[in-house]
C-alpha cells in the first residue's frame, strides 16, 4: 500500500536534508520522482502538479535561506500530503447510553456488510453496547452473511431473510435496537444513477432519522470516487466515507484524495477480511507510515481492537503475582493471531517499517506462532498446568507433536518460550503496570532472550 509514494518521499527528505545546497536540479530530481510515485498511486494530476509548483516556488523564495529553507520544503511537503488526504483526522462521535443509528451506504460490492459488523466489533471492543441491522433485502444471502458475521464474532444482529421491505424490517425490529448504544444499518447497494434505489435509501432515511450516513467505496474505485462522493453527498448528505480493500493492490490514492476533494471526511479504513482489519484513518498517521516511521496509535487501536480486557486484567494481576500457565501462553498467541499478519504489524512499528526483512522470515515466525497454538490444542489439562512434566517423559512430547502435526522439536520450543516467561513473570511485574518495565527488567529479557530462545 503506497509503497512505491512512501519510497519516493524517504528518498526525497534524504536529498534535500543531506545537499549542501538547495538549487534547481535538486528540487527538479525530487519533484520528477515524487511527481511519478503519486501519479503511480492514483492521485489526481492536478493535485499533483499544485504541490509540485509549492516545492518549486519554496525553493526560489529569497526570503528563506540555508538549513531554514530545507525544514520549510521538508515541512511544506508533509503538509502538502496531509491536506490532500484530509488535513486534520475526522472521528465519528458517540454517547453512551443512547441509541444512535449509523446508516451504511454504497456501491454494489463495496463491503457494506463486512464493514457494519466491523464497525460494530470495533466499538462493542470500546465499551459500547452495539448490533447490526440487515435492510439489504435485494443481494441474495445478504441477510445471512450479516448473521454469521455476527454469530461468529459474539455481536447482536438482526435479519429477517424473507421480507422484501427494508422499511418493515426496521419497523419490526425498532423497539428492541433501542436497548443499544449504536446500531450499524447495512443497506442494499446502490448507483447514484439507479434512481429507484435512490429513492428507496431517502425514505429509509426518513423512517430511520440516522445519526450518520456513511458512505462505503472500495480503494480499488480509483479517481472514480470523486464522482460518487459528490453525487452521493448531493443526494443524500453523506457525513463521511469508509475505504474498503486497502490492503489489496488497488493503488488507493484515487479513492482517498477524491473524498478530500469532496469535503467527505476518511473515518476508517478496512485492510483485510478479518473482522479486526479496520482502523481510524488519520493523514498524520498514515505519511509516519508510509515514510518508515511506525504508527504507534494505530497498532495500540489495533491491540485494543482484539485484546479482552477483563482476561488481560486477570493476566496482569498473575503476571504480578509470578504466575503463568501454558493456557496462559495460548490466550496471548491467539490474540497475536487476531491482529493479523506480521507484515502488517511491522509497519506499525516505529523503525520497522523500512527494515529489509524478508518476506519468508515473517512466514516463517508465523508458522512457528501457529505450530505453538496447535502444540497447547493437543495437551491434556494436566500438562497445559503443568508443563514441565512434557520434557519428563518422551511419549507426551511424541503424542503431543503427532496430535498437532507438528515435529518434537516445535513442542521443545514451545517449552523454551514458556519457561522464558515463567522465569521473567518470577521477577516480579511492576506495581504500575502503565508505566511499563525498568531498563533494567527489559535489559534481563532481552539478555534471555538472545540466549536462552533461537526462534
Amino acid at each position: 500500500m503506497f509503497g512505491k509514494l512512501g519510497e519516493a518521499l524517504k528518498k526525497g527528505i534524504d536529498k534535500i536534508a543531506s545537499a549542501v545546497f538547495v538549487d534547481k536540479a535538486l528540487i527538479d530530481s525530487v519533484v520528477k520522482d515524487l511527481q511519478r510515485a503519486l501519479i503511480e498511486a492514483d492521485v489526481n494530476v492536478i493535485l499533483v502538479k499544485q504541490i509540485s509548483e509549492k516545492i518549486r516556488q519554496a525553493a526560489i523564495d529569497e526570503r528563506i535561506k540555508g538549513v531554514e529553507k530545507k525544514e520549510h520544503i521538508i515541512k511544506l511537503l508533509h503538509d502538502e500530503l496531509k491536506r490532500i488526504l484530509g488535513g486534520e483526522k475526522k472521528e465519528l462521535e458517540f454517547k453512551k447510553g443512547k441509541l444512535q443509528k449509523i446508516m451504511l451506504m454504497g456501491l454494489y460490492g463495496a463491503g457494506k456488510t463486512s464493514s457494519a459488523a466491523k464497525l460494530a466489533a470495533y466499538y462493542a471492543k470500546r465499551g459500547f453496547k452495539t448490533c447490526t441491522l440487515g435492510l439489504d433485502v435485494h443481494r441474495p444471502a445478504a441477510a445471512e452473511q450479516l448473521e454469521q458475521l455476527a454469530q461468529r464474532n459474539n455481536l447482536q444482529s438482526f435479519v429477517n431473510k424473507t421480507e422484501k421491505n427494508p422499511v418493515k424490517i426496521w419497523d419490526e425490529f425498532k423497539e428492541k435496537i433501542e436497548k443499544y448504544d449504536l446500531c450499524f444499518v447495512d443497506t442494499a447497494g446502490r448507483d447514484v444513477l439507479d434512481g429507484d434505489l435512490i429513492k428507496e435509501i431517502k425514505n429509509l432515511g426518513k423512517k430511520i432519522g440516522p445519526d450518520y450516513t456513511i458512505l462505503v467505496m472500495p480503494a480499488d474505485i480509483g479517481q472514480a470516487a470523486r464522482n460518487q462522493a459528490s453525487e452521493f453527498q448531493k443526494a443524500l448528505s453523506i457525513n463521511g466515507v469508509i475505504i474498503t480493500r486497502m490492503d489489496s493492490t488497488a493503488k488507493g490514492g484515487g479513492a482517498l484524495t477524491a473524498c478530500s476533494e469532496t469535503q467527505a471526511p476518511v473515518f476508517f479504513i478496512t485492510t483485510g477480511e478479518h473482522i479486526h482489519d479496520i482502523e481510524s484513518f488519520s493523514p498524520e498517521q498514515f505519511i509516519s507510515r508510509m515514510l518508515g516511521m511506525g504508527d504507534l496509535q494505530g497498532l495500540l487501536e489495533k491491540v485494543q481492537s482484539v485484546v479482552d480486557e477483563k482476561k488481560q486484567g486477570k493476566l496482569r494481576e498473575r503476571l504480578k503475582e509470578g504466575k503463568f500457565t501454558m493456557l496462559d501462553l495460548y490466550e496471548q498467541l491467539k490474540g497475536m493471531e487476531s491482529l493479523g499478519s506480521l507484515s502488517k504489524i511491522k509497519n506499525l512499528i516505529p523503525g520497522l517499517g523500512n527494515a529489509k526483512i524478508p518476506d519468508n522470515m515473517l512466514e516463517n515466525q508465523e508458522g512457528k506462532l501457529k505450530k505453538f497454538k496447535f502444540a497447547i490444542q493437543s495437551m491434556t489439562k494436566e500438562e497445559i498446568e503443568n508443563p514441565e512434566i512434557i520434557e519428563k517423559q518422551t511419549q507426551r512430547m511424541q503424542r503431543i507433536a503427532k496430535g498437532a502435526g507438528i515435529n518434537t522439536s516445535d513442542v521443545r520450543s514451545l517449552l523454551k518460550q514458556y519457561k522464558l516467561i515463567k522465569e521473567f513473570a518470577k521477577g516480579g511485574m511492576p506495581e504500575d503496570m502503565s508505566q511499563g518495565f525498568s531498563q533494567k527488567q527489559m535489559m534481563k529479557l532481552a539478555k534471555k532472550f538472545g540466549r536462552k530462545v533461537r526462534m
